[in-house]
Parts: structure tokens; C-alpha cells; sequence
């Protein structure tokens, strides 16, 4: 049997503490959410693994130190609420429900929402709630958000994410490029206005939903 204390514990100094992460929230919230619970069960031990984790559906969890990174740049307070988009098992919802007032959690596949509503309430974070839908049209029914999550590579945002997102608020992703690898990059929006600078290079899997379409060439 795994020692889970122990795989978080060494996550949190060698995977985050050496990489920048060092906002005292998000250390302590990843030292104590226990990762495991959000894979199969036959796929606990590499919970804590320093690679992103296939969970179904086109949906992986993002690895610690890029989730950790992107939950930081965000510069959440309390009285935040977010928008956690494409939450697959719950895991980033669960982050980002010890640093937030409330997230907002929005999936497309009905078992990933399912069970990561399950993993949220047997945890106890009743600021959190997971809803279903397209994850590149958000979740309109609770915006504004003050930041905004996206749990994986994009070509591009959606205009009903940045529509979404209020005015002063913050949204990051990985931003697709050249040979697979993305760049981390934080959106802000102030006077209607987006701007946005690149933050760190990341490779993570693309979200199908957010991927350019082929055009046709002659």
C-alpha cells in the first residue's frame, strides 16, 4: 500500500517548491487534497507523478507543477468566485475551492461531471459545485467570474469564455504552439478590454473543444 501522505509531501517539495510555487494557499491546499482519489483506483500510485494523467474522454489531469503554476499567476482572494473549465475528475476544482469563495466547475462529459461532483462533496468543499455542459461555451447562469481555469491546451479562447469573464478578472490557459508546446499564458480584462502576457512554456494535452478548425488549402 501506498504511502499517499508521504507521495504528497514529496510533490509539494520537489515538484512545486523547486518550480516557483510559492504561494502558502495553494502549498498547503495540494499538501492536504489527496490526489489519489481522483484517478482509478488501479492508478493511485501515479497519482503524484510529475506527468499529466489520462482520465477518459479526451480529458486529462494536468501534472502538479503546471496546475500549481497557472492556480498561482491567477492571484486568487478569498472573495473570488471562478470558473473551472473542463474540471475532468475534480482534481483543479477541488485547489481551486481551498484558495476561492466559489468555483464553478463545468465538464462536457456526464461520468467525468458525475464523479467529480462525488469526489467534491465527499470532501466536504460545499463552495463547489460541478455543472455539465460544453466546456467553450463556460457556465453563463453564474457570471461574472473573477478568474477563469482552463484545464488544458487551446488554439484558441471561446468568446463566451473572456464574455464571461468580469471586468478586472484574470484568465489563464496554455496557449498551443509551434512543435506541441504551449505557453502558460494570463489574460486580464479591464475596460472591456483583453490583453495578455505568456508566463511559462507548458505542454499539456489540446482540449478537443478548443482546437482550430483545419481550413481547407488550394
Amino acid at each position: 500500500m501506498a504511502d499517499f501522505s508521504a507521495l504528497r509531501q514529496t510533490m509539494v517539495d520537489v515538484q512545486l517548491r523547486t518550480n516557483k510555487v510559492t504561494d502558502a494557499k495553494i502549498l498547503e491546499a495540494m499538501g492536504d487534497i489527496p490526489r489519489e482519489i481522483f484517478v482509478a483506483e488501479d492508478r493511485a500510485s501515479f497519482a503524484y507523478i510529475d506527468e499529466d494523467i489520462y482520465i477518459g474522454e479526451n480529458r486529462f489531469m494536468v501534472e502538479p507543477m503546471i496546475l500549481a503554476r497557472m492556480v498561482q499567476a491567477l492571484e486568487i482572494v478569498w472573495e473570488d468566485v471562478v470558473l473551472d473549465v473542463a474540471c475532468g475528475a475534480g482534481y483543479s476544482s477541488a485547489v481551486l475551492g481551498r484558495v476561492a469563495r466559489a468555483v464553478v466547475a463545468v465538464e462536457t462529459d456526464r461520468d467525468l461531471a458525475s464523479a467529480a461532483s462525488s469526489r467534491i462533496t465527499k470532501l466536504g468543499l460545499d463552495n463547489v459545485v460541478v455543472e455539465m455542459g460544453p466546456i467553450n461555451a463556460g457556465w453563463s447562469e453564474q457570471a461574472p467570474y473573477d478568474v477563469i481555469m482552463v484545464n488544458g491546451a487551446c488554439d484558441e479562447i471561446s468568446a463566451d469564455l473572456f464574455s464571461q469573464l468580469a471586468d478586472g478578472g484574470r484568465l489563464c490557459a496554455i496557449m498551443s504552439g509551434e512543435g506541441g508546446i504551449g505557453l502558460a499564458t494570463l489574460f486580464l480584462k479591464n475596460g472591456g478590454v483583453v490583453s495578455s502576457r505568456g508566463l511559462f512554456n507548458a505542454t499539456v494535452p489540446l482540449l478537443p473543444e478548443f482546437q482550430l478548425e483545419e481550413g481547407f488549402s488550394f
